[in-house]
């Protein structure tokens, strides 16, 4: 019943396949305002989950534009490209990222993060 407003970023973790394509099993995950961190609101929809994201080291690539699915496949491969095969990070998931409001056309920043091992 509390509303928080938007943030960003819109973090989704994608599981890619074999091929690069990406799972049809996706999470949604955003950020709790900082006021609200030290006692989140209790949830009252079961499927949503409060979740505290450790620490982590990332390998990342940034793009513009409007941010497909298509893209951020394409973007992480560029990545993946980038790193060769000596980098460590983690090969069953990584993250798709959004920093705006669906009405902003210019200026768009989206993210892909591999983590590292």
């Amino acid at each position: 019943g509390v509303g928080m407003g938007m943030t960003a970023p819109v973090s989704i973790t994608a599981f890619p396949a074999e091929d690069g394509s990406l799972q049809q099993k996706v999470k949604v995950s955003l950020r709790i305002p900082s006021q609200f961190q030290a006692n989140p609101p209790c949830p009252s929809d079961e499927s949503i989950k409060i979740e505290e994201r450790q620490g982590m080291t990332i390998y990342s690539t940034q793009f513009g534009g409007y941010a497909k699915e298509v893209d951020y496949v394409n973007y992480a491969a560029k990545l993946k490209s980038a790193l060769g095969s000596e980098a460590a990070y983690r090969k069953d998931f990584y993250f798709c990222n959004g920093y705006d409001p669906p009405m902003k056309p210019y200026g768009r920043r989206n993210e892909v993060w591999f983590v590292k091992e």
